[in-house]
C-alpha cells in the first residue's frame, strides 16, 4: 500500500498517512485507499474515481390522474453511477425492465411517468420515492419525494377509536371521489 523511498524505508509522509489510517481518521482512510492505490478487488483505482453523490434531489409532486409527471434526480461520480428508483421501499419497474411500462428511466436519472395511474382499488404510482445512485465506490440515496394524485373532490371522515371510556384516538380519513 505504501511506496518505499530510494533508501528502502517508508517516506515520512507515507508513514504519517499510515499512522493516521491506523488511528481511524475516516477521511484519510478513504484517501489512502483511493489515491492511485488498490481497491478491495485487487484492481488499480484511478485518482479521479469518486463515489456517487446526488446533485439534484426529487421534489414532492401533486399530479392529476392520467397526466404525465417527472421526478427529477441527477447524480455525479466516476465511473458514472447507475440510478434506480424505489417507491415505498420497493424497486420501481421501468421501461428498462418491461418495455410496456408507463414509467421511463431517463438518461439523466429522472423518472418519467407517461401517465399517472390511479384507481379506486389500485394506486400504483402514489407513494414515497427515492433515487439511489451506485458505482463500485458506493451508493448515494436521495431525499424522499412524495407523489400524490390530485382529486376533483375529496371526502373526509373523522373516526374515533375508543380503547377505554377515557382514552380514544381521532383518525382523519381523506378519500378521493373517483
Amino acid at each position: 500500500m505504501f511506496s518505499r523511498a530510494k533508501s528502502g524505508f517508508l517516506s515520512v509522509l507515507n508513514l504519517f498517512v499510515f499512522l493516521l489510517v491506523l488511528s481511524g481518521c475516516p477521511e484519510l482512510t478513504y484517501q489512502a485507499r483511493t489515491k492511485g492505490r488498490w481497491n478491495k478487488g485487487g484492481s488499480r483505482l484511478r485518482q479521479e474515481d469518486s463515489p456517487p453523490r446526488i446533485v439534484e434531489h426529487p421534489s414532492d409532486l401533486i399530479v392529476s390522474k392520467g397526466e404525465p409527471a417527472t421526478l427529477n434526480c441527477k447524480a455525479e461520480g466516476r465511473p458514472t453511477p447507475t440510478v434506480e428508483w424505489y417507491k415505498d421501499g420497493e424497486r420501481v419497474e421501468t421501461d428498462k425492465d418491461d418495455p410496456r411500462s408507463h414509467r421511463m428511466l431517463l438518461p439523466t436519472g429522472s423518472l418519467f411517468f407517461l401517465r399517472i395511474v390511479h384507481g379506486r382499488r389500485s394506486k400504483p404510482d402514489e407513494g414515497a420515492y427515492v433515487c439511489v445512485a451506485r458505482n463500485y465506490l458506493g451508493e448515494a440515496v436521495s431525499r424522499n419525494a412524495s407523489l400524490e394524485v390530485a382529486c376533483k373532490s375529496r371526502v373526509s371522515l373523522l373516526l374515533l377509536h375508543f380503547s377505554s371510556l377515557l382514552e380514544f384516538k381521532m383518525i382523519l380519513l381523506t378519500l378521493c371521489n373517483l
